[in-house]
């Protein structure tokens, strides 16, 4: 790559790598998981770096790759984790759900959903992209969007 476009590239994932991260482990539901699912990604954007720049909207371009990325990801592997933060065996409390409970209350409701209704639910609600942005994204119809958000929020 020449040093301008691999300059642009540059300037891209700086400004745009917290944010795919995020994205990547609302789909992931592990950090660890989400920085090597951005990285595989953005390995993917770079390769084919002048075709992503000259898109209308190189953010999304690369976040389709990260959703891509991740349903290769479940392609690859048949067992499914299922990912916790804490010990199941719990103190009692008072009672208050604390932002830790609704934090992976929200991650073991997204790793119950297939890829496709999780890619869906993420980019909609978390992400708050508009339905034609997420048809965009996931390269679906909007009636795709819209019955993979029902059937995932109706879990």
């Amino acid at each position: 790559m020449q040093a301008e476009p691999e300059a642009q590239f540059h300037d891209f994932v700086r400004a745009r790598w917290s944010h795919l991260v995020r994205t990547a482990y609302l789909l992931t539901g592990d950090a660890h998981h989400a920085e090597d699912l951005t990285q595989t990604a953005l390995a993917k954007a770079y390769r084919s770096w002048r075709r992503v720049s000259r898109s209308d909207n190189p953010e999304a371009y690369v976040r389709r790759m990260l959703v891509s990325c991740n349903s290769d990801r479940f392609r690859k592997r048949r067992a499914r984790e299922s990912l916790t933060d804490a010990p199941p065996e719990t103190a009692g409390h008072d009672g208050a759900i604390s932002w830790a409970d609704e934090h992976s209350a929200l991650l073991g409701a997204l790793a119950q959903l297939p890829p496709k209704q999780q890619a869906v639910v993420v980019l909609r609600y978390w992400e708050h992209l508009s339905q034609g942005e997420v048809t965009d994204t996931l390269g679906c119809s909007q009636g795709t969007v819209k019955s993979q958000a029902s059937k995932g929020l109706a879990i």
